[in-house]
């Protein structure tokens, strides 16, 4: 009975960090549908920068629950993975505005195979004959999708380099970091989140009005949007809440590192 029942435990494990993942995702695309949509909000980075916000209160509350433990971090380390990360966030935003969205979505695809590359090139990673085999389809798809799409423009494309590349590498970057100085998920979070937030409000609203042709300072903040946005926010907060404290309870069990971003 005893490996049936550490199989269902596993399983059910499995199925809860899928499930919370899932409400978060969808959680955080009902706050942008809502803040772009009906209140018009079109400042990506800037909302990016928002997230990051309401991100880094969530690691104060976690610290203070003792989920976050005092860790270091050096500062070249934390530059670079802010810079790896803030080019990964500009460059979707900018490929999803110039291109269609199949081939955004394609290109995102073009992750796994570039990530492969970068653990072949930098952890000596050998893969199987499948995984090769896997990966020559996903090439070969969005090969086929490139040629045949007749929107993808070089802006657009060279936009989705760009993006597929920094985000291979704070990827990569990620699992680096949290090998080499002992970090958990919580840990890493806690360091990189504030420096996400500051550098991008701080350079959302200038990237925003090249993007966009609108200044931050100068949209209709009512007291109808300002009220609701907070009412969003306070309700993906709850939820990035109880599904991280799960998640950290999940990986404290089976000693997975779990890092989204």
């Amino acid at each position: 009975m005893a490996p049936t029942s550490k199989a269902d435990e596993k399983a059910t494990a499995d199925a809860a960090a899928w499930m919370f993942n899932v409400v978060t995702s969808v959680g955080i695309i009902i706050v942008n549908k809502a803040l772009m949509a009906t209140y018009g909000f079109s400042f990506a980075t800037t909302l990016t920068g928002l997230h990051f916000v309401t991100t880094t209160l969530m690691t104060v509350v976690l610290r203070w629950l003792g989920y976050v433990q005092t860790s270091h971090l050096p500062f070249p380390e934390l530059l670079k993975f802010v810079i790896f990360a803030n080019f990964s966030i500009v460059g979707m935003n900018v490929s999803l505005m110039w291109n269609s969205v199949g081939f955004y979505q394609i290109a995102k695809l073009s992750m796994i195979p570039v990530s492969c590359l970068l653990e072949v090139m930098l952890d000596k990673i050998r893969y199987s004959r499948d995984t090769k085999l896997s990966i020559a389809v996903v090439l070969l798809g969005v090969g086929v999708c490139t040629v045949t799409d007749v929107s993808v423009n070089a802006r657009g494309f060279i936009a989705a380099f760009i993006a597929v590349w920094s985000t291979s590498m704070q990827q990569y970057y990620v699992h680096f970091l949290q090998r080499k100085y002992s970090l958990s998920s919580f840990n890493l979070l806690g360091h990189t989140a504030p420096a996400q937030a500051a550098s991008l409000l701080l350079l959302g609203p200038f990237l925003d009005y090249w993007l966009t042709n609108k200044r931050v300072d100068s949209y209709n903040y009512s007291m109808v949007s300002v009220v609701s946005a907070t009412a969003i926010y306070g309700f993906s907060f709850m939820i990035l809440m109880q599904s991280y404290a799960s998640l950290s309870f999940l990986s404290k069990k089976r000693k997975k590192k779990i890092f989204f971003l």
